[in-house]
């Protein structure tokens, strides 16, 4: 096969004989061994034209299939057979292979595309994993799952869950709206009860029995908005994040088709350093990398999604918890100030009630708590690492030396301006999913406020309750005035944890330009090449 190399003085017979032995022992390619040894390409291709009597073909991103033709394919087993079927017309096929001589390769073309004639090209083995990989859009080496579609089913199934989120969310607003119903309720019943222990049977008894009355239909009608939300309080939340690899590694999906989960795949062999040669990559290989960068976009503002909705939560619980502290006080006021007596077990239902809602509340403060912190940490972990414009734009200091530099762009003068419009395409959405990656960071900060003043709020109640009881019956039971600085303390606390949570975050939202209404997003056109763009020159005088 390869007499032509000698004849021609390109390789000497021994060094010849020596690559077959070598080839042998690891398995490698002859072909492949020959070019690292420095024989040209196209005298390998040369060669393989006249041995199987068909022309040769090279790798390139315009040698497509059809896209119905490649869902009958399987990947793998073509990488592993080396050939695949350009086009398929009636009983006519035409296959580029890496050994169209080999019965068993014949008969399963045959086989496998319900021909009866094959047209042949031969090309070397990288090349045909370079077609197979190009037809099944991936760039070399990477699993199917990174191809664009699939990672584009990934982005809609995270859709699908930032959307389920959102959707808790609102349920727990409507919960925390329901709360508040039953304290208004509570401070209608407790003016009501107040007043008739006090003055008994009078003219303003009607009154009276109106108020309780309200205030019992406000209690019911919060109950009726809670109760629902209770039971999704229920649903366990997992934010774990993945570690996004710039394209290195894929998002895929991983269990049952019913209910996905979605994991990262092992990093591929070689992907850091394509990914690191950009300005050496074609479009269609930058848009590759930019539909996983999009993933990885989707990927984390899905996860803190999950970190806003446990926050959510965690107001919800601490709604409850105030709900519960205004059962307490009110029991507790009506039982010091009447005694014992007929409404005694009224006065203990209350107290005992709202310490079961105060405890119901923390059980959800807990993992909102922790969402809190981890939320905070991801924000500034992502803040603090590389981002995926160092690669396409790298700043100045780290642009190759003029050594370094390749020979020319990946483009054609046909390619424009069709080629530089999709890629730009790609590049304004991969921009825009980045932003809307900040806007997520933003909320979850504004969340982890929120839910900061939500504590404040809570320590009021609670030591507002203490106070209100050591002001108003004084020091004269140890017990009780015991009881009372406890309180007292802990809403200080409370309050003190919140402060923590809602001050770094309020310094962190300031940094952010995203806050105001007259806010316009400019959007730089990526359809034109990179030599065409306009620089912009900002000046740091007066500062």
């Amino acid at each position: 096969m390869f007499d032509r190399l000698v004849k021609k003085g390109v390789l000497t017979e021994e060094a010849l004989n020596e690559a077959v032995r070598e080839s042998e022992a690891s398995g490698e390619y002859i072909e492949e061994l020959l070019i690292r040894k420095g024989v040209p390409r196209h005298e390998l291709l040369s060669c393989l034209s006249e041995h199987y009597g068909c022309p040769f073909v090279e790798y390139d991103e315009r040698l497509m299939a059809s896209y119905f033709l490649t869902k009958r394919l399987d990947i793998e087993k073509h990488k592993r057979d080396l050939w695949f079927p350009l086009s398929v017309d009636k009983d006519k096929a035409a296959v580029v292979a890496y050994r169209p001589d080999e019965p068993a390769v014949v008969e399963d073309i045959k086989k496998t595309l319900r021909v009866r004639r094959i047209e042949f090209s031969v090309a070397l083995p990288s090349d045909i994993i370079r077609i197979i990989e190009n037809n099944f859009d991936l760039n070399p080496g990477f699993p199917p799952s990174a191809g664009r579609t699939p990672l584009a089913k990934v982005r809609t199934f995270l859709a699908g869950r930032r959307s389920m989120f959102a959707g808790l969310r609102t349920s727990f607003a409507r919960g925390r709206t329901g709360l508040a119903f039953i304290r208004t309720g509570i401070s209608c019943i407790a003016i009501a009860l107040f007043l008739f222990r006090l003055f008994d049977m009078g003219y303003l008894t009607v009154f009276e029995a109106m108020l309780l009355a309200a205030g019992m239909a406000m209690v019911i009608d919060g109950f009726i908005w809670y109760l629902p939300v209770r039971r999704e309080g229920t649903i366990s939340l997992q934010c774990t994040p993945t570690e996004p690899a710039w394209g290195t590694t894929v998002l895929e999906f991983s269990g049952p088709e019913d209910n996905p989960v979605v994991v990262r795949s092992k990093p591929v062999k070689d992907a850091d350093r394509l990914r690191a040669g950009w300005s050496r990559l074609s479009p269609v290989m930058r848009r590759r990398f930019l539909a996983s960068d999009r993933t990885d976009f989707a990927e984390e503002r899905t996860v803190l999604a999950c970190y806003r909705t446990m926050m959510a939560m965690a107001r919800t619980g601490l709604a409850f918890t105030r709900t519960g502290i205004a059962f307490i006080g009110v029991g507790i006021g009506l039982l010091r100030q009447f005694g014992a007596g007929p409404w005694t077990t009224f006065d203990a239902s209350l107290i005992i009630i709202g310490i079961a809602m105060v405890a119901e509340g923390f059980y959800w403060y807990l993992p909102g708590r922790r969402a809190g912190r981890e939320s905070l940490e991801s924000v500034e972990e992502v803040e603090r690492k590389p981002n995926i414009w160092d690669i396409v734009f790298p700043p100045v200091h780290k642009h190759p030396g003029a050594g370094e530099m390749y020979s020319g762009l990946p483009v054609k003068p046909s390619y424009a301006p069709g080629v530089w419009g999709t890629t730009g395409l790609a590049l304004e959405r991969t921009l825009l999913a980045d932003r809307r990656g900040v806007m997520a960071r933003l909320r979850t900060v504004m969340a982890r406020s929120r839910t900061g003043m939500a504590f404040v709020r809570t320590g009021m109640r609670i030591s507002g309750v203490g106070m209100a009881l050591l002001v108003y019956f004084g020091f004269g039971n140890p017990a009780w005035t015991i009881f009372n600085v406890i309180l007292i303390i802990g809403g200080f606390l409370l309050i003190a944890d919140g402060l923590y949570w809602h001050i770094p975050a309020e310094r962190i939202r300031r940094q952010f330009p995203y806050c105001f209404g007259e806010m316009e997003v400019s959007i730089p056109d990526y359809g034109k090449p990179a030599c065409l763009w306009r620089k912009v020159v900002f000046s740091h005088e007066g500062e």
